[in-house]
């Protein structure tokens, strides 16, 4: 029988592939080479101070490792890093439990700031500025307000949504730096690392046809380089091939541009029912059955991006391209003016 597809000894279940997976270092992170570059000069410029690093912003699409690249910064700075999401700040007492129990120097890592509450964030203006904290002691008329020091911090602020951050708190941070999505080389890089994290053989034809399939997104590559691993070991393959990547894609449903089923599903939508667009997203919403939050943030900026879908004003549209990618002939009566402007 072929030994398995993992030449290691130990095989790690899901949560600590994941962790194994994660970069160290500015080193270790592949691509996004100008962003690390600047972030290399600020953390050595901050060190040589023995001062915080100024607080730092960073926006860009899901699963391109903002988290990571946070917990990166953190590491490179040898402080203590503190991790915890918008939506889980409730109320003023649950900031000031964190802003009150960090170290000198430490990271505060606040994921999807975008969606922290008015309260909260009048609470960090201060923080952020004079690394004091206001709370209020006593109630009614005996109500005092006291100020209490913080130590200097460094708060990270994430968010795939930098347009809904208030300007107030946006130019709090003394740096800003955005991830874009990555190259086919980068995510190739990307797959093959994790390959070797993850003691899988894998051939330069697989990683490459993997890369084209990640939708510009590390999270996706490593996702899909796992779902092919499955494949290749019940296969009793010695090694992730073109042929065992090729079959599982086709088994996954994942077409050559990262397409799944549901964004096929959309655009067959757009253009079987409403004679390709332009429709409305709340009318397209409920056809293609998703919120209408969960359609216009997590399918249709990629589709957007590969020149497959257009919003207008009056609504959705699906382009010439998305007609030739669905194997679809564009209708002559179709006013091609909305499908190429």
């Amino acid at each position: 029988m072929p030994e398995s597809i993992l030449t290691g000894d130990i095989q790690l279940d899901e949560e600590g592939q994941d962790n194994i997976l994660r970069p160290r270092s500015l080193n270790e992170f592949q691509g996004q080479s100008d962003l690390k570059e600047n972030l290399d000069i600020f953390i050595r410029a901050a060190k040589a101070r023995q001062e915080a690093l100024d607080h730092l912003f960073i926006s860009g699409p899901p699963g391109l490792g903002k988290t990571t690249l946070a917990g990166i910064v953190a590491s490179e700075l040898g402080v203590n890093f503190v991790l915890t999401s918008a939506p889980a700040l409730e109320k003023p007492k649950d900031l000031a439990g964190l802003l009150t129990s960090l170290s000198e120097h430490s990271l505060f890592f606040i994921d999807e700031i975008h969606r922290l509450k008015p309260t909260i964030e009048e609470m960090l203006y201060i923080a952020m500025e004079d690394f004091e904290m206001d709370i209020i002691v006593g109630q009614g008329i005996g109500a005092r307000n006291v100020r209490i020091p913080l130590p200097r911090f460094t708060l990270v602020g994430a968010t795939t949504k930098p347009g809904s951050v208030s300007a107030p708190l946006h130019t709090r941070f003394g740096i800003t730096i955005r991830i874009n999505p990555y190259t086919q080389q980068e995510l190739q890089a990307i797959i093959r690392r994790s390959a070797k994290l993850l003691h899988i053989t894998i051939s330069t034809e697989a990683s490459l046809l993997l890369a084209q399939c990640a939708r510009g997104t590390p999270r996706v590559a490593n996702r899909l380089l796992k779902r092919v691993r499955d494949f290749a070991q019940v296969h009793q393959k010695t090694e992730v091939d073109y042929a065992i990547t090729t079959i599982a894609l086709q088994k996954l449903q994942v077409d050559h541009l990262g397409l799944e089923e549901q964004d096929r599903f959309i655009l067959k939508t757009i253009i079987n029912s409403y004679h390709g667009g332009p429709v409305g997203l709340q009318t397209l919403a409920i056809a293609v059955g998703e919120s209408a939050e969960s359609l216009e943030d997590f399918y249709e900026p990629y589709l957007v991006q590969q020149g497959l879908l257009m919003r207008t004003r009056q609504g959705r549209t699906a382009t010439h391209l998305a007609y030739q990618h669905m194997g679809i002939t564009l209708p002559k009566t179709h006013d091609s003016r909305s499908l190429f402007e």
